[in-house]
Parts: C-alpha cells; sequence; structure tokens
C-alpha cells in the first residue's frame, strides 16, 4: 500500500480507469521521451478513457478490454492500432500489479496477437546505386544524407542528430549520441537514442567519409560557433531537417528518379543485408547496427542466414565425407561391445591424448 502511494497511485474502491490512467500517464512524464509520452496521451485521451474511462479500476476485467478491442476493429480500426492502444493499457494495469494495486493484469494476455510486421521493400544494390548517382546530381546534400544513412546503417533520427563534434573523420569514427524526434509531428525534440546499445561508436568508411567532407565543406563558420558545431544535416538557417520532410523528400526523389518506394529506415535493412550476403558475421553486423542484443538482429535477419547455415552443414558433411574417403592409417581401433557399458561408465566421457592424423 505504502509503495502504491509513494509511486501516485491509491487504493480508492472508487477510483475509475479515467482517474488511474490520468495519474499515471501525469507519473511518467518525466520518465517517457516526448514522442513516447504523447503516443500514450493521445490512446489514453482518445481511445482508453472514452471507452472504459468510468469503469471502476477494480471492477475493470478482460470482458470490458475484449469488448472495447472488438468494437473498434468491426468500427474500421486497425490491427496495429488496437494493438498498440492495448499495449499501452497493459502498460499501465501492469504497474499498477507491481505496486500492488491490482491482483493481477486485466489486460493480458492480449485480446489479439501482436500483427505481423508489414512487408519491407528493401532496395537492391543496383537500386541503391542508381538513387545515389542520380541524387548526386539533382540533391548533392540530400544524396549525402542518403549516403551516411546506408553506409553507416543509423536510424533516421540518429543521422538527423549528428552534430560536427561526434564526427571524427582522422579516426574514421562516428558517435551516436541523439536521436532527433517531431513530438506531435511538430515540435522538434533531441532525446537519448532508442536504446542503452544504440549510444555507441560506428566505423566511417570512405564513402561516408566522403559524404561527410562534403558537408564539412558546406557548413560556413556559423555551424563551428553552434552547440556542438552545428547539425551535419540542416536547413539553411543551420536548423535541424524535419524528419517528416526527410521521409517526404526521400520519397519525392525515388518517384523522381524512377527508384523502387522504399523508406529511409529501410536503408538501414539495406546496409544489414549487404553485409550479411557479403558473409560479415552476424556479431559483427549487430555491433554495426546496434542492437542490444545479438538474439535480435538473428531474428530479425533470419532468413538472410539461411545460406549461411547451408554453408555450415556443407563444411562438416566435405569434413566427414573426407575423412571417410581417406585411406586408414594408423592401428585400427576396436569397436566397444555392450558388454564394456557397464552401469559405473555411463554418461562419462573419456579423453584420449592420441594425436590427431590428418586424413588428408
Amino acid at each position: 500500500m505504502l509503495e502504491g502511494q509513494a509511486a501516485g497511485f491509491t487504493a480508492d474502491p472508487n477510483e475509475t480507469v479515467a482517474d488511474y490512467l490520468t495519474a499515471w500517464l501525469e507519473d511518467k512524464q518525466l520518465v517517457f521521451k516526448p514522442t513516447t509520452y504523447v503516443r500514450y496521451r493521445d490512446y489514453i485521451a482518445h481511445d482508453l478513457i472514452p471507452a472504459l474511462g468510468q469503469v471502476k479500476l477494480d471492477d475493470l476485467a478482460y470482458s470490458h478490454i475484449a469488448a472495447f478491442a472488438h468494437t473498434q476493429l468491426d468500427a474500421g480500426r486497425g490491427k496495429v492500432t488496437v494493438h498498440r492502444c492495448l499495449a499501452t493499457l497493459s502498460s499501465a494495469l501492469g504497474e499498477a500489479v507491481r505496486h500492488h494495486r491490482l491482483p493481477g493484469n486485466p489486460a493480458r494476455p492480449t485480446v489479439i496477437p501482436r500483427p505481423a510486421a508489414t512487408e519491407r521493400h528493401i532496395w537492391t544494390v543496383a537500386d541503391a546505386v542508381h538513387f545515389l548517382s542520380c541524387c548526386r546530381t539533382a540533391d548533392p546534400a540530400f544524396a549525402d544524407f542518403i549516403e551516411v544513412l546506408i553506409g553507416s546503417g543509423l536510424r533516421k533520427g540518429e543521422a538527423l542528430a549528428l552534430h560536427w563534434d561526434d564526427i571524427h573523420l582522422d579516426e574514421r569514427v562516428l558517435y551516436v549520441r541523439y536521436t532527433l524526434s517531431a513530438v506531435d509531428n511538430n515540435r522538434l525534440a533531441i532525446t537519448a537514442p532508442k536504446t542503452r546499445s544504440s549510444k555507441d561508436w560506428v566505423a566511417i568508411s570512405r564513402r561516408v567519409a566522403d559524404a561527410l567532407q562534403h558537408r564539412a565543406y558546406d557548413k560556413g563558420s556559423a555551424a563551428t560557433r553552434a552547440p556542438h558545431g552545428g547539425f551535419v544535416f540542416h536547413r539553411p538557417d543551420g536548423q535541424p531537417l524535419h524528419p517528416q520532410y526527410a521521409l517526404n523528400h526521400f520519397h519525392d526523389l525515388c518517384r523522381a528518379f524512377g527508384a523502387p518506394r522504399t523508406t529511409l529506415h529501410d536503408l538501414r535493412h539495406l546496409a544489414a543485408t549487404i553485409s550479411i550476403n557479403a558473409g560479415v558475421p552476424l556479431t559483427v553486423v549487430s555491433k554495426t547496427l546496434r542492437h542490444s542484443t545479438l538474439s535480435t538482429t538473428a531474428n530479425i535477419y533470419s532468413h538472410l542466414t539461411a545460406p549461411a547455415a547451408l554453408d555450415a552443414v556443407n563444411t562438416i558433411d566435405r569434413a566427414l565425407t573426407t575423412a571417410s574417403d581417406a585411406p586408414a592409417q594408423g592401428p585400427h581401433r576396436p569397436s566397444i561391445s555392450p558388454a564394456d557399458h557397464t552401469p559405473r561408465s555411463h554418461n562419462q566421457l573419456t579423453v584420449t591424448n592420441t594425436p590427431l592424423q590428418n586424413a588428408a
């Protein structure tokens, strides 16, 4: 009880879902990133409170939540949107459980499973080369931006938030310290990167170094007086590019150049695809993308690791086949009869120090 009160929650039996969600959101305002807070605020204000707000928190049941979800779906809301609404509610109620305000989370298990990710349309290397060639003539500054995205695997917001103090061309490395987001698709906010592991260094290739050098020539003297050296990619007044402008401009250029429509984030997947198909170890790809775990990389790009898995088993096949076809060398080792397998030796592994012989 005391823990719940300290966190801003009460055990008032008359507390409604609206009261609880409002207090929870207010408590989290200083914890969430601005974009996360706005997203949760909108789901709570526009969806959850109108539908469930009058229900007493202690009376809220799975049936209420299921009815809300099905009503939303029947009204034509997308599964992704409904799932995000439910995830917001589940997050809030989960905290009530952790603070002993509720005995269980009525939003779990989720009413609808997490919708499958939309199919990605990843460029080929030829697509990327064609776009960059056209863009280099039409919009050199934006070509440099795309070059950095593909060549480094940075997220869009991370690239837009790059400052010159983050770039170390002599050391061929850049540091990801921030990400740029648009709150309410309007106010720009500089925040920490997506995850703790995202805040790390990234190696700079020759092509990326050339693109950054182009931007260095054009940054002007005003950038050197700006905080942290100014933004690498910016508007004429030195302010950062708006994320939505960057995406819209990218789509306009794709259409103008006859390039397949994709997203700026999918250029990150292009970077991973090129690396994995070239045989770069998955651990190195994961480090470059700054995923929190290797399993994250493996799960996202499992379809690309199938050839590597086939190579692995084929290598085992070749080793065994080569050894089997080679002439026998050295004394023949007798097979072990069933009588030799005594209970005392069960599950014991005997290691001999006989040198391995070359089967070649």
